[in-house]
């Protein structure tokens, strides 16, 4: 009976020692595999950078201000009569807008003109009396005293002319006061005062504004920083992206796409400002009605672009493929032999998912722009050499 005990006890053993013979060598295959992946550099995929034209901005904020404002006062004394215009509304040049009571100052200058039609009356026969003086002295049949006085009164009774003429012209530009009308084509504030209040009485008294709307101008600033960049870059270049006295500003605004609007930069400040350290810098921009609504207006809030020079063999990159260590930018090539080599860069401008490399790479570099995280420098990979997609530069 006991020798069946022990070949039970070894029939229940063998599988058991079977399934972990299996078991050893299923785990060693799987580490065999394992290791020779391990052993294989790891695969990324790598671009040469598109070489192609670009232009160089400057880009800055800037606000919107109309080219021409004039405040509308009252400069003669009277009470407003009339007011000719909507507010708000766009009025032609040499539209009437406003009337002061004009009746009194007709009267002065009717009163005016009636001095002036007497003192010429006194002027001719102050001039006749004169003149007979001269005929009688010859004969002996007056004084050379009364030939003196009658020049003086002669003399006076012109210069007495003179005043009243002008007397007469000043009646005549204030009673022109009286009807006040636009200065320019333009849009008009709302009036300040209603018909039948006094105004002009304490001094100028101001009745409306009109903005004169097209075209517009634009102020903004540049910095220190990029001032010199643009003198440089200008100084620099054979071929600048623009002709002197014809420097082109693209302008857009708040909710708007890209920079609809094109004008060109007429004034520029002579000196930076010392507290800023900035300069200003204006541009003119054409802003046509619509339906009697332009696409600009004063006060705005625009973003300006200033094209400054075009580099016609630039080099761009994915943006995804630049690194940042330290403060500086790299990027990571594959060279000849398979091996990851790190490249300090200079980045320039950004092109929708490219960037601009102003220094540090050739155009014949293969650069890594997948699979960065595996890569080290003075390490192998498996490059996989694909084209980057072309981006239009705007």
């Amino acid at each position: 009976m006991q020798p069946n005990r022990r070949s039970k006890s070894l029939t229940g053993f063998m599988p058991n020692l079977i399934i972990l013979f299996l078991f050893l060598l299923a785990f060693a295959a799987c580490s065999k595999e394992e290791h020779k992946a391990q052993s294989k550099p790891p695969k990324v995929t790598v671009v040469q950078p598109i070489q192609k034209a670009v232009t160089d901005y400057l880009e800055m904020p800037g606000n919107l201000q109309a080219i021409e404002k004039v405040d509308l006062v009252a400069r003669v004394e009277g009470f407003l009569q009339s007011i000719h215009f909507e507010d708000g509304a766009f009025v032609d040049k040499d539209q009437l807008l406003f009337v002061i009571e004009p009746q009194p100052f007709k009267a002065q200058l009717e009163m005016a003109e009636a001095t002036v039609e007497q003192q010429q009356a006194t002027v001719i026969r102050a001039k006749e009396e004169y003149a007979r003086q001269l005929r009688m002295i010859k004969h002996r049949a007056t004084s050379e005293s009364a030939v003196q006085q009658w020049r003086a009164e002669y003399d006076s009774a012109k210069a007495v002319l003179k005043e009243n003429k002008a007397k007469a012209e000043l009646a005549r530009i204030n009673l022109g006061y009286t009807r006040i009308a636009a200065p320019f084509d333009g849009r008009m504030e709302r009036h300040l005062v209603d018909p039948g209040n006094l105004v002009g009485a304490s001094g100028p008294t101001k009745l409306a504004s009109i903005y004169r709307l097209n075209p517009i101008f634009a102020y903004f600033n540049v910095n220190e920083y990029d001032l010199t960049r643009l003198i440089r870059k200008v100084r620099e270049e054979k071929e600048s992206a623009f002709k002197p006295g014809e420097i082109p500003v693209l302008l857009g605004t708040e909710g708007e796409e890209g920079y609809p609007h094109k004008g060109t930069l007429d004034y520029a400040s002579a000196a930076l400002d010392q507290t800023t350290g900035s300069l200003q810098l204006r541009a003119t921009f054409p802003n046509p009605m619509i339906n009697h609504v332009p696409a600009l207006l004063p006060g705005m809030y625009a973003r300006v672009r200033i094209p400054i020079a075009i580099e016609k063999n630039a080099l761009l990159v994915p943006e995804d493929a630049l690194g940042i260590t330290q403060g500086q930018r790299y990027v990571l090539t594959v060279n000849k032999e398979d091996v990851v080599e790190q490249h300090s860069v200079t980045v320039g401008k950004k092109i929708k998912d490219l960037r601009v490399i102003e220094k540090g790479l050739k155009s014949t570099d293969w650069v890594i722009v997948t699979g960065v995280q595996f890569a080290r420098p003075d390490s192998k990979v498996t490059p996989v050499r694909k084209k980057t997609g072309e981006v239009a530069t705007d």
